[in-house]
Parts: C-alpha cells; sequence; structure tokens
C-alpha cells in the first residue's frame, strides 16, 4: 500500500483524542504506512443554543463525514459510537471498535456532592432525554436544565453558576483528563448510560478489504461484542433520540449480562429487565433482540406512541 490511510473526525477535543487512539492502534500495527487525520465540522457542531432531541436523530453527528466517506474523501471515520445511528447508511458498516473506556454517567457538583443528596432546590444541567427522565424518576421535582457544548464549555458554564451539578459522560472527562471534576461515577443501578457509551468506533466502507485488514488488527473482541449488543436492543426499540432508552451489558466470567430500560420523559412510567448470555456476538445479539422484543410486548410501544403524539 503506498498511498496514505486519512482518518475523519469532529474537531472537537474529545473527538481528536480518539482519532488520535485509533491512529496510534494503527501504526503500532502498521509503522510502515502512513495514517493521517481530516476534521470534517458536523451539523451538531454547529447548532449549540438548541436541545438535540429538538433539531433532529443521531445522523447530526455523523452525516458529513459518512458523506466524505462515501466520496472516497477519506478511508475511514472515527466516532463515539453512541452517536452513530443505528442503520448506518448504503455502502458503510461499523468497521472495529477500540477496548471500551468507563460507561457510566458522571455527575458534577457543588460542593461534591453524590447525586443520592441532591435536592428539589439543585438546577441539574443535561442534553439528555434519557438521563433526565432518569432524574424525574428518582425525584419528580428536580429542576432540571438543558446544556450544550463540547466537555469544556460545560464545564465553564457550571463553574460560572448556570447550574449546581451536571450529568455527563464520566469517558469524555477521564480522556480529556478532566476526572478531577467528577463527584461521582454514578451506579448503573440508579442511572442507566445509552447504549455503546464509552466505546471508539471506527466507521468503513463496504468491499474496502484493505481497510478492513487494517481494522481487524485493532478490533477489541468483547467490547465489540458488547456495542453490538446494546445497539441491537437499541435498534429493535426503535425509538429515536426523542425516546429515552438504555442500555448496559457487563461481562461475568463467560456470561454476558444484558440491562436495559425504556422510560417516558417524565419518568413515570418506565420498563427495566436484563437478560443473560454466554459471551458470543451471535449469542449477544439474540438475547439483546428478544429483550428488546419482550419490552415491546410488556408497553414500550404504548409509551413510543404517546411521545411521539
Amino acid at each position: 500500500m503506498d498511498r496514505a490511510i486519512i482518518i475523519g473526525t469532529r474537531g472537537s477535543k474529545l473527538a481528536l483524542y480518539q482519532a488520535n487512539q485509533v491512529k496510534v492502534k494503527l501504526e503500532e500495527h502498521f509503522p510502515h504506512l502512513d495514517f493521517s487525520l481530516q476534521v470534517i465540522h458536523t451539523k451538531g457542531d454547529k447548532i449549540l443554543d438548541v436541545a438535540l432531541s429538538k433539531i433532529g436523530d443521531k445522523g447530526l453527528f455523523t452525516k458529513e463525514i459518512e458523506q466524505a466517506l462515501l466520496k472516497n474523501r477519506i478511508d475511514m471515520a472515527v466516532h463515539s459510537m453512541k452517536d452513530l445511528p443505528t442503520l448506518f447508511p448504503e455502502g458503510l458498516k461499523l468497521g472495529a471498535v477500540l477496548e471500551r473506556g468507563e460507561p457510566r454517567e458522571a455527575l458534577i457538583s457543588t460542593e461534591n456532592r453524590p447525586l443520592n443528596q441532591l435536592t428539589e432546590k439543585d438546577i441539574i444541567a443535561t442534553s439528555s432525554v434519557r438521563r433526565r427522565a432518569q432524574l424525574l424518576k428518582i425525584n419528580p421535582h428536580f429542576q432540571i436544565v438543558d446544556i450544550r457544548g463540547n466537555v469544556d464549555t460545560r464545564i465553564k458554564k457550571w463553574k460560572s453558576g448556570y447550574c449546581t451539578a451536571l450529568i455527563m459522560a464520566a469517558t469524555g472527562l477521564q480522556r480529556l483528563g478532566l476526572e478531577k471534576n467528577i463527584s461521582e461515577l454514578i451506579n448503573p443501578v440508579q442511572m442507566m448510560p445509552p447504549p455503546a457509551q464509552g466505546i471508539i468506533a471506527i466507521e468503513s466502507r463496504k468491499n474496502d478489504g484493505l481497510v478492513d485488514d487494517l481494522l481487524q488488527q485493532i478490533n477489541h473482541k468483547e467490547s465489540w461484542i458488547r456495542g453490538r449488543a446494546e445497539y441491537t436492543f437499541l435498534e429493535t426499540i426503535q425509538g429515536g433520540c426523542q425516546v429515552p432508552i438504555a442500555c448496559y451489558s457487563e461481562v461475568s466470567g463467560s456470561k454476558l449480562i444484558i440491562n436495559g430500560m425504556v422510560l417516558s420523559p417524565d419518568g413515570k412510567q418506565f420498563l427495566s429487565d436484563s437478560l443473560t448470555c454466554v459471551v458470543s456476538e451471535k449469542e449477544a445479539v439474540d438475547a439483546a433482540r428478544r429483550l428488546a422484543q419482550s419490552f415491546l410486548g410488556k408497553g414500550a410501544l404504548q409509551i413510543i406512541a404517546a411521545i411521539e403524539r
């Protein structure tokens, strides 16, 4: 191979950190090849004053990068897997994932208080309908406000008094060296994270044998299985980003435990259950699909229909 391999990424500090992790992994395995990054700005990066649930679905952070991939301007694209739509555009696929980082949610609060010490007097900021619903499930009287912007921007808003507490993905804080701000890593039993949180995903073109060979060398098998299971749960529910859906899997010995949750936006209605299977991609995907289908049979369709209305 005598050409440079171009890796597409968003331009935020976190996106560049993640893309560089992929670049470093590839360089370790293929020191004779030339890998470079190309920054591509997405719609989600440009609209920062409106809640994500009001301006579109997950393609906000991927569409422009995927178009560059389809037009052969880049050879692969790096994303936070939780930002990927459940269905890839024609011609594209999930090529590989790196080893999963911290999947839990992080709470940042004044006086370093944990979640169970927050009260109705606190102003809690989050950009996620899923986090909002789970907060209201814990306490329907919580004051919750929207917050947008990159990791640094959100922390600055908290420090300036915009809110007294802030919930965001722990892995982003850790990857940027900002973990000192974390008051608590929230137990998934209290607040279940979104599908695939903490996983760095690499998207590639179908039938690109050269890139496939590269990506197979850096794919982390356990993280791949967990990510595929959690996204199968999300895909089967088919709720979109306006529906509070959570899914979290964990490995215990040779077993994979898949936990799922679907809520109404006010947290008053919710379904929560889990399934256990062996740690294999086929078994994990089948179990996640069965878990989601059981939710649909128990009332998830009614929750989703009410939200759509």
